[in-house]
């Protein structure tokens, strides 16, 4: 919870409107700065740090909507406030669209204003414990790459919180590449297992004939090659965790054994007449839907029921769109540090076509192209160029927008060429380009192409 006062910062280059806000507002509690032309503002929102920023929309110089663009880049939660002299639809939509959380038309009223700033500051207060909540359940669950800020994500670190103390199995479902093992191997790490082994099997990765064998072992002249006892996994996995990934493409001869282990603990090793009798508990993950296999006979129903004691549904990438920022940056991280490299993050343009896209590969698509996004970089950001062609190409069959990105993909690549055909002389590459050098340096910085 906040305790100290929020800051406010108050732009308009009329100075009576300045001081009316900053007497209004300093008697509700807030701390108020002011400003009296966009620049000035933006100096103070780059050095330091405001929770609220009100500002008009018309000044001389730099605009209130060009204060809004810039801030927004230095600070993409600060909360923007736009004052309109001028109340029309137009001029409202634009600030929001850029950006703005409201806008207030002049002249107005103290107590619309007062009612304003108490409303979003007390949502981003909310927003911001929410955040920082879900952060701290994430380490706190040790989850490496499974990360998130998205209440689908909340929602199941608060039912994990419950789950894993427990000896229930559980039954986790979604899409491949969501995440079902890393929150199998979350159960197993911080449950009253986690000092016994953690077993891990692909059901779907094993020939039907194998699978038997590597689960439940066999004795020796079991069958042609048998020439020793073979422990399996599922003993193996005694006092500890057995995770049977893709448990949906298990033969139905198997499945009837699985029960077994799940209701009375035993094992029976192929060839053997003695079961072994074990503590295990069972954590299961499959892409499929289990209620039509039973449907078509491919699953036995009583093993479902048996499995699906807790049900973790983990959602697409697609479904939790405000991940995906939060896990490029997790991963641009990880590989920068894994590579030697000093990438510190990706363009606004390279975010844009990250959280267009569909991922069905989910988050180990993402994973998979921000490693290669960071191999490739050659300056501190990942820009367009970097992406893969698949992501770019479904990129540009969206929106309006698929004309402008596809023109600045090109001419990333033009000014990369240049640039290497000069040695990295910007001078004589703009006067090549037939650009003045200012626009260069803008473009270069707007592309995310290394600066050599």
């Amino acid at each position: 919870m906040k305790t100290d006062p929020y800051n406010i910062l108050v732009v308009d280059d009329e100075r009576d409107i300045c001081r009316a806000l900053e007497f209004l507002l300093s008697r509700e509690g807030y701390k108020i700065a002011t400003a009296f032309n966009g620049s000035d503002a933006l100096r103070k929102i780059e050095t330091e740090e405001f929770d609220l920023v009100i500002s008009d929309l018309k000044m001389e110089g730099m605009s209130g909507l060009e204060l809004l663009e810039k801030a927004m880049a230095t600070d993409p939660n600060l909360i923007m406030v736009i004052m309109t002299a001028f109340a029309s639809v137009e001029s409202a939509v634009e600030a929001m669209k850029k950006g703005a959380s409201d806008y207030i038309v002049k002249p107005f009223l103290n107590e619309d204003v007062k009612m304003t700033v108490k409303r979003l500051l007390e949502h981003q207060t909310i927003v911001m414990e929410n955040l920082v909540l879900r952060q701290q359940l994430s380490q706190q669950f040790g989850s490496r790459e499974f990360v998130g800020v998205s209440p689908q994500i909340f929602s199941i670190f608060e039912m994990l919180k419950k789950v894993i103390p427990t000896r229930s199995s559980i039954l986790i479902l979604g899409e491949s590449g969501t995440g079902k093992g890393m929150i199998a191997e979350v159960v197993h790490c911080n449950s009253q297992r986690k000092d016994y082994p953690f077993i891990s099997i692909n059901c779907s990765a094993i020939p039907e004939n194998l699978l038997e064998s590597e689960l439940f072992g066999y004795k020796k002249g079991a069958f042609t090659g048998a020439a020793t006892d073979k422990k399996g996994l599922i003993t193996m996995a005694d006092q500890g965790t057995l995770f049977l990934d893709e448990i949906g493409d298990m033969p139905m001869a198997l499945q009837a054994k699985v029960l077994k282990v799940l209701e009375a603990g035993e094992v029976l090793p192929v060839g053997d007449t003695k079961p072994i009798y074990v503590d295990v508990r069972i954590v299961a993950a499959t892409n499929k839907d289990l209620e039509e296999q039973i449907r078509k006979g491919l699953f036995r129903e009583d093993l479902y029921y048996r499995l699906n004691v807790i049900e973790v549904k983990l959602p697409a990438l697609r479904e939790r769109k405000e991940d995906i920022n939060v896990l490029a940056r997790h991963f641009v991280e990880k590989y920068s540090r894994e590579n030697g490299k000093k990438v510190i993050g990706l363009t606004d343009e390279a975010m844009e076509v990250l959280n267009n896209y569909s991922w069905p590969g989910n988050i180990r698509e993402l994973r998979n192209v921000i490693e290669r996004a960071v191999v490739l970089a050659s300056g501190d950001k990942i820009g367009l160029a970097e992406l893969s062609d698949r992501i770019k190409i479904q990129q540009g069959t969206r929106g309006s927008q698929s004309l402008k990105d596809k023109m600045e993909i090109h001419e990333s690549q033009i000014i990369r060429e240049t640039l290497l055909a000069h040695n990295g002389n910007k001078e004589s590459s703009a006067r090549e380009l037939d650009v003045d050098l200012a626009t260069l340096y803008r473009k270069i910085k707007k592309l995310g192409i290394a600066e050599n």
